[in-house]
């Protein structure tokens, strides 16, 4: 972690994202840069995307008497829809051509 001088922290990480999500960071990339009229890398897209969310986390609801002796299965919510099994590298093609709007490569 470094201190920054504007009073912010700079936190360097490793993350190992599915490259659906890594083209939906290139995308929001796209929209900032339309919108800042600049480029704009992943890492700052990421950035954007985590200072958008709440600084402080809802307190959990309490279930119901009834709901505690019926769990319910959790639902885990994507924005990303499901695809066909696919080669890592066909991922990685499909994610780099969804970033760059498929301009500047041909296919083999």
């Amino acid at each position: 972690m470094i201190a920054l001088p504007d009073g912010e922290a700079e936190l360097r990480v490793t993350l190992r994202l599915q490259w659906e999500d890594v083209a939906a960071l290139g995308q929001e990339a796209g929209r900032l840069a339309a919108r800042w009229k600049r480029a704009v890398s992943l890492d700052e897209a990421a950035s954007h995307r985590l200072r958008g969310r709440p600084t402080t986390a809802p307190a959990p609801a309490t279930p119901a008497p009834q709901e505690r002796a019926n769990p319910q299965p959790a639902v885990a919510a994507s924005s990303v829809s499901p695809l066909p099994a696919r080669s890592s590298g066909e991922h990685a093609r499909q994610a780099i051509e969804k970033i760059t709007g498929g301009v500047g490569h041909a296919s083999a």
